[in-house]
């Protein structure tokens, strides 16, 4: 993530180089830098170093790492001329080059042979079956060719090379959701919260998928994670106190008030509509009327 410091600085210099006070090799390296993905000025700007023989010959090794984020940058613009020109020069340089090989896949995707960048991407792994750049292009590219059966596949062998990747977790767990396969969607979020228990997204995510499927241990695991999360929060998720009061609410329905446990909980509820009613009369005034009848036709 940028900081403001950092952002400042790069608009400052971005401003600086399209006036045409010079910089352009200072912003460039600091787009890498900041992981930031400014295409369409870095194709530009890269491409006036590039294309001018005096000034490429100044950045040394660092022409070939100019030429790499040139293509990345000519790719997403779908400047697919300029990206095949780079790419061969690269090859060129570093024939048997893993790096080299994966940037061509990148071009071959966005090219949209997907057989082609297959076939690269399988040689790459037959090279180092622990390419994890790799691993992910596969899934990514059958999400961009709409093959969610194929993502979901791709990712669940990913996950048991490298079960430590809570992005990869999340996104399975993200796709389980759309297809509405919910219990596999808690299972993956049941790992974010082992290995990452103090990330409240999590625990809200988990309460809302064991929620929707329902039942009442469901919904009684679901509550004590829509309360975990308001905890984590300092009580200031709205999405989490609302949940208190659905779960309570189909808690008494399935129950009929024979639960005991869940009877001598019945203040948490009153104490998430009271924190619902104060969090809307700061934020949003207009709608308290319309909170209050929603808390009142459910019984709270």
């Amino acid at each position: 993530m940028v900081g403001a410091a950092e952002e400042i600085q790069l608009n400052r210099l971005e401003n600086q180089v399209d006036n045409g006070g010079g910089g352009a090799w200072e912003y460039l390296c600091l787009v890498r830098k900041l992981k930031v993905r400014r295409s369409e000025k870095v194709l530009k700007h890269g491409l006036s170093i590039l294309k001018d023989p005096k000034k490429r010959s100044k950045l040394g090794g660092e022409e070939w790492t100019l030429y790499e984020q040139v293509a990345v940058a000519a790719m997403d613009c779908q400047c697919l001329d300029i990206a095949e020109d780079c790419v061969k020069a690269l090859q060129q340089k570093f024939p048997d080059s893993t790096r080299v090989g994966r940037l061509e896949g990148l071009l071959l995707e966005a090219k949209e042979s997907w057989t082609d960048a297959e076939t690269v991407y399988s040689s790459l792994l037959e090279d180092n079956p622990l390419d994890q750049v790799v691993h992910k292009r596969r899934i990514a590219m059958a999400k961009a060719q709409g093959n969610i059966s194929g993502a979901v596949e791709w990712l669940n062998k990913y996950l048991e090379i490298f079960m430590a990747d809570h992005d990869a977790w999340r996104e399975l767990a993200e796709i389980y959701v759309f297809l509405q396969m919910y219990k596999q969607a808690a299972f993956c979020y049941e790992e974010l919260i082992l290995c990452q228990p103090t990330v409240p997204l999590y625990h809200l995510a988990y309460a809302d998928v064991l929620y929707t499927l329902g039942g009442l241990e469901n919904l009684q695991t679901a509550k004590k994670y829509y309360a975990s999360t308001i905890d984590l929060t300092g009580g200031k998720n709205t999405r989490a106190l609302f949940g208190i009061c659905l779960c309570s609410v189909a808690i008494g329905q399935l129950t009929k008030g024979r639960n005991k446990e869940d009877k001598e909980s019945s203040e948490l509820q009153s104490l998430a509509a009271m924190a619902l009613e104060k969090h809307y009369k700061q934020k949003a005034p207009g709608k308290l009327p319309l909170l209050t009848a929603t808390l009142r036709n459910l019984k709270l």
